[in-house]
């Protein structure tokens, strides 16, 4: 479904945006909270270097925000909308939601952020190779 080269790819498996070859994570697992910031310095396969500059994924906070309102939207739709759940059910369901799947958020938004900065590219993989 999902190839290397797409955007896409590299945000919903949090690999290199520029090669897609490694995780950028110590450890794939968002839900292991003790490491879910932790990420290797660079990338070993074109060494890309992570954080561009210090405080660089401040910025992912903006990011985390939309997605955090998308889920949180999600939640709605589905519990009000499909299920017919009350409102206090619905809001239960929400609060719920955003807390279950807040490790998940905070690394999309990394991951989302990140690529707005750096491209994925073909030729760095080759030159890498030979």
């Amino acid at each position: 479904m999902l190839k290397k080269g797409n955007k896409l790819y590299s945000i919903l498996t949090g690999s290199c945006p520029k090669c897609h070859e490694e995780s950028m994570y110590t450890n794939k697992n968002p839900y292991a909270i003790s490491q879910l910031f932790k990420m290797h310095e660079r990338c070993s396969t074109c060494d890309t270097k992570y954080k561009i500059e210090p405080s660089f994924f401040y910025g992912a906070m903006y990011v985390s925000y939309a997605v955090g309102i998308a889920f949180a939207v999600a939640a709605f739709v589905i519990a009000f909308l499909i299920i017919g759940a009350s409102l206090v059910n619905t809001f239960i369901a929400i609060v719920l939601t955003m807390i279950v799947f807040m490790p998940v958020i905070i690394r999309l938004s990394r991951n989302i952020w990140i690529n707005f900065f750096i491209s994925y590219e073909k030729k760095e993989i080759r030159s890498q190779l030979e």
